[in-house]
């Protein structure tokens, strides 16, 4: 990993918004789930949500464009699972649904910490799901259709979130408020894909980058990885 790769990957890793997140309920469309991940990754968040029991979600690798590496989606069998896992982080769960009682998602608050919840692309959010949200959003329109592409909805919103924090200063950091752990295991993935790769296929314990972003392993670790090389 060159130098300016490295300071990349860490001035990266100090805008993640480790308390801005999104959690698609059954959001199922390849395309949708992987242009939601592309603009998560955008605006710096690190972890998204998914209600998808059962099987592993697919993503479209063009729709990603590679934001698959940096963002990671964790999985629910349940929205009660998924709420339950982020209000312990006291995470204000926002759903987006034309009610009565819906707010201009312009007008809330996102500099603190926020889950938005996006529902299935043609039935919407469940009943179960609005039930547990703190508040219904809507993206005001003035033409006949009044619903968004479920990527396009999550990307308006995920924008203003970025604008309020932007203002408030939440990008301007010197060090990530990530784990280091996880800051760990993406400059290494990021920096060493192909190292990363190899070490995962052998089962070889995952290095430590130090100061300058060299790898740090023992000399069996690296005869390990030789011999791996050596091999394909």
């Amino acid at each position: 990993m060159n130098a300016q790769r490295f300071a990349r990957i860490r001035a990266m890793l100090a805008a993640r918004q480790h308390d801005l997140t999104v959690c698609m309920e059954l959001v199922h469309k390849p395309h949708n789930v992987s242009a939601v991940i592309r603009t998560a990754d955008a605006v710096g968040v690190h972890e998204v949500h998914a209600v998808w029991p059962g099987r592993h979600m697919r993503t479209m690798v063009s729709a990603a464009a590679g934001s698959n590496s940096w963002v990671q989606v964790k999985t629910h069998h349940t929205i009660a699972d998924a709420v339950s896992h982020l209000k312990q982080q006291n995470m204000q769960i926002l759903a987006t649904h034309l009610s009565d009682c819906a707010i201009d998602f312009r007008d809330i608050d996102y500099t603190r910490p926020t889950c938005i919840l996006m529902g299935q692309e043609k039935t919407g959010i469940t009943a179960d799901a609005l039930a547990l949200a703190d508040h219904d959003i809507i993206i005001p329109m003035a033409g006949m259709v009044q619903s968004l592409n479920v990527s396009v909805a999550s990307a308006l919103i995920l924008y203003e979130a970025q604008r309020q924090r932007q203002n408030a200063g939440m990008y301007q950091r010197e060090h990530s408020l990530l784990d280091v752990h996880e800051q760990q295991r993406l400059l290494f993935e990021g920096g060493y894909p192909v190292l990363a790769r190899v070490a995962k296929q052998k089962g070889l314990p995952r290095p430590g980058i130090d100061h300058l972003g060299k790898v740090v392993a023992d000399p069996d670790w690296w005869s390990a990885m030789q011999a791996s090389v050596t091999r394909k």
